[in-house]
């Protein structure tokens, strides 16, 4: 582990420079340096986290993690098992949010449907409240950065940046998982919610070991969005050039489920659309009416559980896109699936501008099968702007693609 981790900060040592005088090649060492992340494959060194209450499978660790301004920096985690398992059982390793910590209960939720599961804690936090400030967590003793608003620390050295040791963070708990006797190292994912979906979006570009992947809201192409994020990235060229998931994307194989719902704030449709169609792997896009923004949102929903389920049992997502035309005032939309469809819906806008702010409408479509497929069919209404289809499957919401109309 120690022979890794000096190997990638020797890698960083050797162009270390700010990002006010970085030019086009620069950038492309930049990239380099960051794509070097995929070289920790050795599992850290694991110690058990002292006065953290096991509970069932589930048990508090720290981990060894790179070093930041040359001291030793560990990462707070829970880490889980399923009680009941026959053989090797696959994982997820679990990446919070902005304001969030390494959630057990989460862990157990994935536990509870024969995962093996790590939740990590990705700003030096434990999962205990500051006793000086009841809204933020406690740090332990061996913190790396913390975020520093969006992309705020872009300035800094790389090493030093608080993305480059979240997504060092994420590459280490995989290599914790694949290391474990109980776990097919062949079937290890990852889900991140809102900036734990940004750091997923960004390093399923860089480890190709993962076998699923689950971003919920966050993704890349960020620097024009139309809120706070265009506003803070719009004039970062380390973003756009180094940091932004759209740089590695044509790297991801990995099937992806994209996670949302049409009125986020935080991460527009059109953003992560073109998150999503430039990935070359599988791809599934469910986006739930009303599901609103927080991490309890995001992993209640069966459909994270169902999209990874269906890639460790069978191999593709259980539903996907296949075909879209549009043609003479309707949209047809063709899926594969391996669940029934019971019904769908038509979701359309005709206003324009930042998509969490439009206003959406659900109107009526017909679900036909056709052979294998199963087909679509809805009136676009007049005006539309934007739209996109819902099929759902019992309590599962399967989306096309996020449609601009033309």
């Amino acid at each position: 582990m120690i022979k890794l981790i000096v190997t990638v900060l020797f890698l960083a040592a050797s162009s270390v420079v700010r990002a006010d005088d970085l030019n086009a090649g620069d950038f492309a060492a930049q990239r380099e340096k960051i794509l070097a992340l995929a070289g920790l494959t050795e599992p850290p060194t694991v110690q058990d986290a002292e006065g953290f209450a096991a509970e069932g499978g589930v048990k508090a660790i720290f981990y060894d993690a790179l070093p930041w301004k040359g001291k030793p920096t560990r990462v707070f985690a829970w880490l889980g098992l399923p009680e009941k398992r026959a053989g090797k059982v696959p994982a997820v390793v679990l990446m919070h949010g902005g304001g969030g910590t390494a959630f057990k209960e989460w862990v157990k939720l994935w536990n509870d449907r024969g995962f093996a599961a790590i939740g990590i804690a990705i700003e030096g936090q434990t999962d205990e409240r500051d006793p000086t400030d009841p809204q933020a967590w406690k740090l332990h003793a061996w913190p790396g950065p913390k975020r520093d608003g969006i992309y705020g620390d872009s300035s800094l050295p790389l090493e030093e940046q608080w993305m480059y040791h979240a997504v060092a963070d994420a590459v280490l708990a995989n290599s914790l998982l694949r290391s474990l006797p109980e776990v097919d190292a062949n079937k290890v994912g990852i889900m991140g919610i809102s900036w734990g979906g940004v750091i997923t979006s960004t390093v399923i570009g860089i480890d190709p070991r993962f076998a699923f992947a689950i971003s919920a809201y966050g993704c890349g192409h960020l620097f024009d969005s139309g809120n706070q994020y265009g506003q803070a990235l719009g004039n970062n060229p380390l973003y756009r050039e180094a940091w932004d998931p759209m740089t590695r994307m044509d790297r991801v194989k990995t099937p992806v489920l994209w996670l949302s719902w049409p009125q986020d704030n935080h991460f527009p449709l059109d953003c992560q659309a073109a998150s999503y169609r430039a990935t070359t792997g599988p791809r599934m896009v469910s986006l739930i009416p009303k599901m609103n923004h927080s991490h309890q949102a995001a992993w209640n929903p069966p459909d994270s559980y169902a999209f990874a389920e269906s890639i460790v049992r069978d191999g593709p997502p259980w539903c996907r896109q296949t075909g879209v035309v549009v043609k003479d005032g309707s949209v047809q939309v063709t899926f594969a699936s391996t669940k029934p469809l019971d019904h769908a819906v038509l979701i359309t806008t005709s206003d324009s501008g930042f998509t969490g702010n439009r206003t959406w409408t659900e109107s009526s479509a017909t679900v036909e099968k056709r052979g294998e497929d199963l087909i679509v069919t809805a009136p676009l209404p007049a005006g539309t702007t934007a739209w996109f289809v819902n099929a759902r499957s019992g309590a599962l919401t399967a989306s096309s693609d996020y449609q601009e109309a033309k």
